[in-house]
């Protein structure tokens, strides 16, 4: 993250002191809006620097109605971990927002601008932390302010958060990463990106959104392109169509809707589109009924006539011969109906019918295959391929179809060998380590536990290792769900560094049941501690690192962070937090996957096989679906609360507690 020059800042100190509203001035009457600030709070923030930060935030706030009924607003911080300043059902004044804003203390850390949006859209937005519900109407917005690039993906969950409902303002300063900045913002983007390092665009922010908080009609106001009709909104405004019309890519122009494509007309033969309607036509030999959907045969109505003729002789005897002679000719057989498939023959004429699988084209003659990808919910994981009449799922380069004919086989099929290591010390007391027994099933639950697929295996420790059981003691889960539950809780002390070293020596050896290395496998160690170790954990924890095992601490209570900073693999500060909240790991799994992945990697980044990538991303997505599912069930771990957070690694899985 690049370091704001002093004369730039000064130049936006002065800007947003300038355009503090005078005590005279009458500030604009809204209707309610839910506003959350996230901070950019990173090491590179000098403090005059986030100095500016805070009158920023408090300049917009000047000029909010704010009240439980009007707008609301919460603030948070982030960089390496996201820190809530206070939720949006905290305050309701300005002057308690602003007390609050002048005690913030900055973080300092790394630039974590991905898991700050995660963040908000999971926590800060929540109708638990003040948020207004979804069907109030009341507009969500975040306000991102930063200073450089992020150091984790934001592309997908700052979508994910505007499909949410969330409007998301960008504001950059100085060297800030526009790409980011973009990738983070509303559409249209002109309106919600700003790269703070002048005078004029500091002025075009503040207008911008004035202009939102006061219900200015952006239609009025700004070219808004539509070519049917445009729909102000709070701060913006979208594009409508005419009845009949469809809204095209560009969000302005609209094309006429083909009111057949969708196949609920209900005509019997043909559908002929117009402009936003339709009507029903009827193929040769037939006419169209009453209900002007489906078609009488004109053979039917012929014979109707004639036994009429007959029996009341109502006709004349030569038109009913004539009548006869037109229900027998076989109009196809003269064999000039150029149908692509088959004709039929009718009074008076012929129609061509296409084969099962097969649509008859406008010009009543040709056929061509129903894309029927296109047309059922086919559940293909990869891809669909239609073929006459049918289709069928296709898998990618290396990768098998499965027995149900639609998901495909992932590389490894997430294989791992895993070792979990449980403290089992006094401290953690009989209730928590039940918790954790619990926790450890569920993981299992999702494994594809087999001789050939992932292997688990247990260890426990206190003032001694004990090995509950090793990689190739049981081969399914059931097996291992059963012998977790039958671990008896040990007590004691708390040495650690005496289980990362029975871990090295034996539970990753090959007579315990792990894969040799050339296998590609990749071999996991996850260390639960509730306490300080009364043994020195250095030595076994870098020997366990050099011999590929992929580390990652779980702290719990009064664990030591210097301890499990030692026992973590590189890079150490995402191997473990904590404070973050359950909600906000799920988008780690991408940032995780971007760095062991040879593929999506760059940098100094170790180059694993696809195989393993695989195997690692989806250990550690089955893991946070777990702890989520706990979240939900306010599963706590005594008073300190069982561990929080995830993070992502070059070596493998990191947990933030």
């Amino acid at each position: 993250m690049k370091l704001l020059p002093a004369a730039p800042l000064l130049l936006l100190l002065l800007t947003t002191l300038e355009a503090r509203p005078k005590p005279a001035a009458l500030k604009c009457r809204t209707g309610p809006l839910d506003i959350v600030f996230v901070i950019d709070s990173s090491r590179s923030v000098r403090p005059f620097e986030f100095e500016t930060m805070r009158r920023f935030m408090m300049d917009i706030i000047s000029n909010l109605d704010v009240g439980p009924n009007a707008t609301r607003v919460g603030v948070i911080q982030y960089s390496s971990q996201v820190q809530n300043i206070f939720s949006l059902k905290t305050f309701f004044t300005r002057a308690d927002m602003e007390r609050a804003i002048n005690s913030i203390v900055p973080l300092a850390q790394g630039t974590m601008t991905g898991l700050a949006i995660q963040y908000a859209m999971n926590v800060a937005f929540s109708t638990q932390e003040g948020a207004r519900p979804p069907h109030k109407g009341v507009p969500r917005i975040a306000i991102i302010v930063t200073d450089g690039r992020p150091q984790d993906r934001v592309t997908e969950v700052a979508t994910q958060a505007r499909n949410a409902g969330i409007e998301i303002y960008a504001v950059g300063i100085q060297r800030a990463d526009m790409n980011s900045l973009r990738a983070m913002a509303s559409p249209p983007l002109e309106e919600h990106v700003f790269l703070v390092e002048s005078f004029e665009l500091i002025q075009q922010f503040a207008k911008q959104f004035q202009d939102k908080l006061c219900g200015v009609d952006m239609c009025v106001e700004r070219e808004h392109g539509c070519q049917h009709s445009c729909i102000s909104t709070p701060g913006s405004f979208y594009c409508e169509c005419n009845p009949g019309y469809r809204l095209n890519g560009d969000g302005k122009t609209c094309s006429p809707i083909d009111a057949c494509a969708d196949g609920r007309h209900g005509c019997q033969h043909h559908c002929v589109s117009l402009q936003g309607s339709y009507h029903c036509r009827c193929r040769p030999g037939y006419y169209l009924s009453h209900n002007k959907r489906s078609c009488t045969s004109k053979w039917l109505s012929l014979s109707l006539s004639l036994l009429v003729c007959f029996l009341f002789s109502s006709c004349l005897f030569p038109s009913a011969i004539a009548l006869l002679v037109s229900i027998v000719i076989d109009y196809c057989s003269f064999g000039n109906h150029s149908c692509q498939h088959e004709c039929v023959s009718i009074p008076n004429g012929h129609y061509c019918r296409c084969r099962s699988g097969f649509t008859l084209q406008p010009d009543g003659k040709s056929c061509r295959a129903t894309d029927l990808c296109n047309g059922v919910d086919h559940g293909c994981e990869f891809k669909c391929v239609s073929t006459e009449g049918s289709y069928h799922c296709v898998c990618p380069e290396g990768q098998r179809l499965q027995a149900d004919g639609k998901t495909c086989s992932k590389c490894g099929a997430g294989h791992v060998d895993l070792v979990m290591v449980i403290d089992g010390s006094k401290s953690v007391r009989p209730q928590n380590f039940e918790l954790v027994k619990q926790f450890v099933n569920r993981v299992v639950d999702l494994l594809e536990v087999s001789p050939q697929g992932t292997r688990v295996g247990l260890v426990q420790y206190s003032s001694r290792v004990r090995t509950e059981f090793p990689l190739n003691k049981y081969h399914s889960a059931d097996e291992i769900k059963k012998a977790v539950m039958d671990v008896e809780y040990m007590e004691k002390g708390t040495m650690t560094g005496l289980a990362l070293k029975h871990m090295v020596e034996h539970s990753f050896s090959e007579q315990e049941g792990a894969r040799p290395l050339s296998y590609n496998i990749p071999r996991i160690g996850l260390v639960f501690t509730d306490g300080r170790s009364q043994d020195d954990i250095s030595e076994w924890a870098r020997r366990a690192k050099e011999s590929g095992i992929v580390m990652f601490a779980v702290g719990v209570g009064k664990a030591v962070e210097e301890e499990l900073r030692t026992i973590a693999s590189e890079p150490v500060e995402q191997h473990f937090s904590y404070s973050a909240d359950f909600t906000t790991m799920t988008h780690l799994v991408e940032n995780f996957s971007l760095n062991i992945c040879p593929e999506e990697g760059k940098g100094e980044t170790e180059i694993r096989s696809p195989c393993e990538c695989e195997a690692l991303v989806q250990f550690q997505t089955n893991t946070v679906a777990i702890l989520q599912s706990l979240t939900e069930k306010n599963i706590l771990w005594g008073e300190a609360g069982l561990v929080r957070g995830w993070g992502q690694s070059t070596r493998g899985v990191g947990w933030d507690g």
